[in-house]
């Protein structure tokens, strides 16, 4: 992916370049058809939200649950869930909060939703919840589970452990999230124990920026940007194994966009591309965002972890060109990615992750 300017940056000094495409552009891709197309489900159990304001204490312990998988979903090649375990804005007949188990792939292929009592709120109880899920669709156990809630982390951490899954720690719980919105307003506020202006238990202050570790340090970076229908491309390779990377299905996250869309992204070059790679793709990357007053990149990993990734010489137009990615990202809908390559020059990525802004969870 060559450049066909030769303006380069510094990686933790000379000023960011100005916003220029600096890949290879491959042919168009025909536009997605985008997720909203209706998809035929199998229904595995009713999905009910029971009336809380008229259930007993002892109907509580049982409450109705919701399975659905895609009917033309391949359930075995699910190997990694999202899963939130969280208090909901419902008050029950005895004055306390309803708590739920809700699960999906990035897909939405599979879905399930539960709700609980707040007395049986442990990792037995979770453990068991995902546990049943595999029995009854007779899928196997999968290897990741990602969760975006560091207050629940102990129960989460436990309950996957016992059945010998990677609890995952990560914001990249979109689908799970974009999925939550919905719920809200179609499940929640339809509800009559329903809690306006109930305080999500995820909001929480943004922790102070660290120093980046030398393993995950460039050398160069530059901002750069890319057709969507390249970034297809660059995605595809990464799906291949062909180089390190993330991605994100687009179609489910509901992200209708023209193949000739701009992205914006930033480009790391390093002699040591592939390590750096690799090291880069043992996080949980979240999103990029230019941070002006201490001019810089900031990375957010994780859940809740942010790093300071990369600076510039701060000056006038250091920062309207900072200001101006920022509002690329805004133009596509929150996407951005980031590419590592042997030269800012070089055709060839070794790793390329596709980023979003990442919203809060409503609930």
């Amino acid at each position: 992916m060559r450049s066909s300017s030769s303006a380069e940056s510094s990686y933790s000094e000379l000023p960011a370049p100005v916003v220029k495409q600096r890949f290879k552009n491959g042919p168009e891709k025909k536009k997605s058809s985008g997720f909203r197309v209706a998809r035929h489900t199998r229904r595995i159990a009713a999905n009910i939200v029971p009336n809380l304001a008229e259930t007993s204490g002892a109907d509580l312990e049982a409450m109705e649950q919701s399975l659905l998988v895609a009917e033309d979903a391949d359930v075995s090649s699910i190997s990694e869930w999202e899963l939130d375990f969280c208090s909901r804005p419902i008050l029950d007949a005895r004055g306390k909060k309803l708590w739920e188990i809700v699960v999906c792939d990035n897909r939405r292929q599979l879905q399930f939703a539960c709700f609980y009592p707040n007395n049986v709120i442990n990792s037995v109880t979770l453990r068991d919840a995902l546990a049943s899920i595999v029995e009854t669709l007779g899928v196997p156990k999968p290897e990741k589970i990602r969760f975006f809630r560091s207050q629940m982390q102990t129960i989460i951490s436990k309950a996957c452990k016992e059945l010998d899954i990677q609890p995952v720690p990560s914001q990249r719980c979109i689908t799970l999230v974009r999925w939550l919105e919905e719920r809200y307003e179609t499940v929640y506020r339809r509800h009559p124990g329903f809690q306006e202006g109930a305080t999500p238990l995820s909001l929480q202050e943004q922790a102070l920026p660290l120093d980046l570790p030398d393993t995950l340090r460039g050398e160069q970076w530059t901002f750069v940007q890319l057709p969507l229908s390249g970034v297809l491309e660059e995605l595809e390779a990464v799906e291949r194994g062909a180089m390190f990377g993330s991605v994100l299905d687009l179609d489910t996250l509901g992200i209708d966009l023209s193949s000739d869309i701009m992205i914006p992204g930033v480009a790391v070059a390093s002699s040591r591309a592939t390590p750096l790679a690799a090291w880069t793709n043992a996080l949980e990357l979240a999103s990029i965002e230019v941070d002006i007053q201490r001019s810089c990149l900031i990375l957010s990993t994780g859940v809740a972890d942010r790093w300071r990734y990369a600076f510039y010489r701060k000056s006038r137009q250091a920062d309207a060109e900072g200001e101006a990615w920022e509002s690329a990202k805004k133009s596509s809908g929150g996407l951005h990615f980031l590419a590592v390559q042997e030269s800012l020059d070089s055709e060839l990525c070794t790793g390329f992750w596709l980023l979003i802004d990442v919203q809060r969870s409503p609930v």
